[in-house]
C-alpha cells in the first residue's frame, strides 16, 4: 500500500497531494507521532491534535516566505515532519538531535524560537510591522492556543494588534486545556462562542425547512427573524475579538481539514487584523491520549498498546512537596497554594481535591500568581506558590515589587530547578538562584533529599518573611543521607568532616559532592563536605572556618556560577582576605544549555563526580608544581 508520508520531503510535495490523500496523511503522521513519542518521550497529545490544522497551514500558505509562529512551541511535531525533518525525528529531544520547540537553527521553516507560552502575537506583530516598513510582502500568522490565551502577554499582544490595522492572522487553536484544565475568563468567553456556532448551524436548519413552505414560509422567515435578532442581543454577547478591532472566524472544527483550508483561504483575502478560530480535539486518534490529555501533554517512552509508561514512575520532588503541603494545610488553615496552570505538574492535585476553598488556578499567569498571593500575604494568609523554574523569570519583577519590597510572607518554590533535560534551553532552570540572589528581604534554599524538602517546609511556613525554596526534577541523588540537622536561618550544615578540602555544595548536588568525597577518600584525600542549606543568607562563619582549615574549596551547584554558591563563596574568600586557597567552581557558565539527558548534560559540563574528581587533581597539582617553582 503507498505510505503517502514517505512522498512527503518538503512543503511543496504536500501541496501536490490532493484532498483525500492529505486526509491519508493525516492517519499516517498521528501514527508516526505515537511512534516516535513513545520511544523518545515528548509532548503527545497538542501533537496529535493539531495535525489537520498544520496541513491547513502549509497548504494554504506560502512558507517559508510567510511566516508561522508557534505558540510554546511544543505542538510543531507536525509541522517538523512536513519541512523537511522525518528522518531526523527518531532523534527527537536526545542529545545533539533535532528539539522538540522550534529553533531557527535547525530550519527556515522555524522562523522563531519559543519554548514558553503568550509570546507568539507579540513576535508576530513586530514580524509585521518590520514588513511594512521594509514594504515586503508575505503573511505572518501566529498560532496560540486557549491556554496560551490565559497569559497576560497575550492579552497585551491582542490588544495592539486590534489597533494596528497590521495585516496579521491570529489562529486560536482551541482545545480547552492548557496542561492542566483551563480556567478563567477567556474560557468562559471561547464557551460561549463554541455555543454561537452550535445556535448559527441550528438557525439556518430551521431557516431551510420553514422557507420550504408555500407562500407563508418567507414571511414567517423574516418575522421570526426580527423577533430573533433582538433575542440574539441579550442572549449572545458581542464578539470580544472584533470589538478589540479583529475580523473575526469561525468557529469551526480544526480536525476537519476542508473546513480549515477554506477560512485558512478566507483569511488570507481580509484586510488589518484576523483572528480565526478552530476547535481542535488534543489527543486526537489515540484513545489513551483522548481519555487523558494532561497525562499525555508530555510524556516519557510508553507502550502503544496500553498507553502505559515503560518505566515505573518514582517517588519524586513534586509528590513529596504535594503530599507534605496537605498535611501542613490540615493544621494550618491560613495555608493556601496557588498554580499557574500547573496543578498536576507541580503536585497539587490532592491539595486541589481536599482544599477547594483554598486552591487558586489562575491560568498560564505567573506574574498575576505571585501578585495574588503578595495581597493574600498582606492580608494573614499563607501562600504557597509552585511554579517551574524557568517559568519564574516571568513573574521576576513581582517578586521583587509586590512580595519583597513589603517583605510579605510568601512561600515561593521552584520546581524542576537545575537542568530539567529533553526540553532543553527554554525548560532548564538555571538562573533561578543568580537571579534572586540580588533581591534583598528573599531567603533562598534548597534540599539536599526529599527529607530536607519536608523540613524546609515546616521552616517556610513558620517563617514570616519572603522565601525561595528551590528543588530538581525527579527523584533523589544516588548518594542517600542518613543525617539531617534541624534547619535554622542561615546555618549550614556539615555533612561529612574532612581536612584536606572543603566541598561546599547546595540543593540535589549535595549527594554529588558526598560521591566525590567518596572518590577523593580512595586516594588518600579527606574532603569536608558540607550542605549550603541558604544560599541567602549564606553561612559565611562556618564556611570560612573550612576553608580556613582545609586550604582548599570546591563549590558546586546546578546552576550558573555568576550570582550561585560559587560567587558568594569566591566573594567571602577575598572579603575575609584568605590567602593561597585552591579554589575551584563547578557549574554552569554563561550559556543557554541545550537537550539532552541530565546525566548526559552534567557530563559535557563536567558536573559529574569522575570529571569533578579529575579536574579538581589536575587544578591541584598544576598549583603545587607553581608553588613549588615559584
Amino acid at each position: 500500500m503507498d505510505n503517502i508520508l514517505d512522498r512527503i520531503a518538503s512543503v511543496e510535495d504536500l501541496r501536490k497531494l490532493s484532498y483525500n490523500e492529505k486526509l491519508k496523511l493525516a492517519e499516517e503522521l498521528r501514527e508516526f507521532i505515537i511512534e516516535v513519542v513513545s520511544k523518545n518521550g515528548g509532548h503527545l497529545a497538542s501533537n496529535l491534535g493539531v495535525v489537520e490544522l498544520t496541513i491547513g497551514l502549509h497548504s494554504v500558505f506560502n512558507t517559508p516566505k510567510d511566516k508561522i509562529i508557534w505558540d510554546v512551541g511544543h505542538q510543531t511535531y507536525v509541522h517538523k515532519i512536513l519541512t523537511g525533518r522525518k528522518k531526523e525525528m527518531n532523534t527527537l529531544r536526545q542529545l545533539n538531535g533535532i528539539s522538540g520547540f522550534p529553533k531557527t537553527s535547525e530550519s527556515e521553516f522555524d522562523c522563531f524560537n519559543t519554548g514558553h507560552s503568550s509570546t507568539s502575537i507579540s513576535a508576530a506583530l513586530g514580524m509585521a510591522r518590520a514588513r511594512d516598513i521594509m514594504k515586503e510582502e508575505n503573511k505572518v500568522v501566529a498560532v496560540i492556543g486557549d491556554g496560551a490565551l490565559t497569559g497576560g502577554m497575550a492579552e497585551e499582544a491582542l490588544n495592539d494588534a486590534g489597533a494596528s490595522n497590521s495585516n496579521i492572522i491570529v489562529i486560536l487553536n482551541d482545545n480547552e486545556m492548557s496542561i492542566s484544565k483551563n480556567v478563567g475568563g477567556v474560557t468562559l468567553l471561547l464557551g460561549k462562542m463554541r455555543t454561537k456556532k452550535l445556535y448559527t448551524a441550528t438557525n439556518k436548519k430551521v431557516k431551510s425547512k420553514i422557507n420550504k413552505i408555500p407562500k407563508l414560509g418567507p414571511k414567517l422567515v423574516k418575522l421570526t427573524s426580527r423577533i430573533k435578532n433582538g433575542i440574539k442581543q441579550i442572549l449572545i454577547p458581542k464578539m470580544y475579538f472584533e470589538d478589540i478591532g479583529y475580523t473575526y472566524l469561525g468557529p469551526v472544527d480544526g480536525n476537519n481539514l476542508e473546513e480549515v483550508e477554506k477560512i485558512l483561504e478566507q483569511s488570507k483575502k481580509c484586510d488589518g487584523p484576523v483572528l480565526v478560530h478552530v476547535v481542535t480535539k488534543k489527543g486526537k486518534g489515540y484513545v489513551h491520549a483522548e481519555k487523558n490529555p494532561a497525562k499525555f501533554h508530555s510524556t516519557s517512552a510508553f507502550d502503544i498498546k496500553t498507553g502505559k509508561p515503560l518505566k515505573s514512575k518514582g517517588k519524586d520532588y513534586s509528590k513529596v512537596f504535594g503530599d507534605k503541603l496537605v498535611k501542613l494545610a490540615k493544621d494550618n488553615e491560613k495555608i493556601v497554594a496557588i498554580t499557574a496552570a500547573m496543578a498536576d505538574g507541580t503536585g497539587l492535585t490532592e491539595f486541589k481535591n481536599k482544599y477547594q476553598n483554598r486552591f487558586f488556578d489562575v491560568g498560564i499567569a505567573e506574574q498575576h500568581a505571585i501578585g495574588m498571593a503578595a495581597g493574600m500575604a498582606k492580608e494573614g494568609l499563607i501562600p504557597v506558590v509552585p511554579i517551574y523554574s524557568s517559568f519564574y523569570q516571568r513573574a521576576y519583577d513581582q517578586v521583587i515589587h509586590d512580595v519583597c519590597m513589603q517583605n510579605l510572607h510568601v512561600v515561593m518554590c521552584a520546581d524542576r530547578a537545575g537542568i530539567v533535560g529533553n526540553d532543553g534551553e527554554t525548560h532548564q532552570g538555571l538562573t533561578d538562584m543568580a537571579s534572586l540572589s540580588l533581591v534583598p528581604n528573599l531567603t533562598i534554599m534548597a534540599p539536599k533529599d526529599f527529607i530536607e524538602l519536608e523540613q524546609m517546609l515546616d521552616f517556610a511556613i513558620d517563617y514570616r518573611f519572603p522565601i525561595f525554596i528551590r528543588y530538581p526534577r525527579g527523584g533523589e541523588g544516588k548518594y542517600k543521607f542518613d543525617k539531617h540537622d534541624k534547619i535554622k536561618l542561615g546555618i549550614s550544615e556539615i555533612v561529612k568532616s574532612g581536612t584536606d578540602v572543603t566541598i561546599v555544595a547546595i540543593g540535589k548536588m549535595v549527594a554529588r559532592a558526598m560521591e566525590v568525597a567518596i572518590e577523593l577518600e580512595k586516594m588518600d584525600i579527606n574532603a569536608e563536605v558540607i550542605n549550603a542549606r541558604f544560599l541567602k543568607p549564606f553561612d559565611d562563619k562556618h564556611i570560612i572556618e573550612s576553608i580556613e582549615k582545609t586550604g582548599s574549596v570546591i563549590t558546586i551547584e546546578d546552576g550558573f556560577l555568576r550570582g550561585g554558591i560559587a560567587t558568594t563563596v569566591d566573594e567571602l574568600i577575598v572579603k575575609n582576605n584568605l590567602s593561597n586557597i585552591q579554589v575551584q567552581n563547578f557549574g554552569y557558565n554563561d550559556k543557554f544549555i541545550k537537550h539532552g539527558t541530565v546525566d548526559e548534560i552534567e557530563r559535557l559540563n563536567g558536573l559529574d563526580a569522575e570529571s569533578i574528581v579529575n579536574n579538581w587533581i589536575k587544578n591541584r597539582e598544576y598549583i603545587m608544581e607553581g608553588r613549588k617553582n615559584g
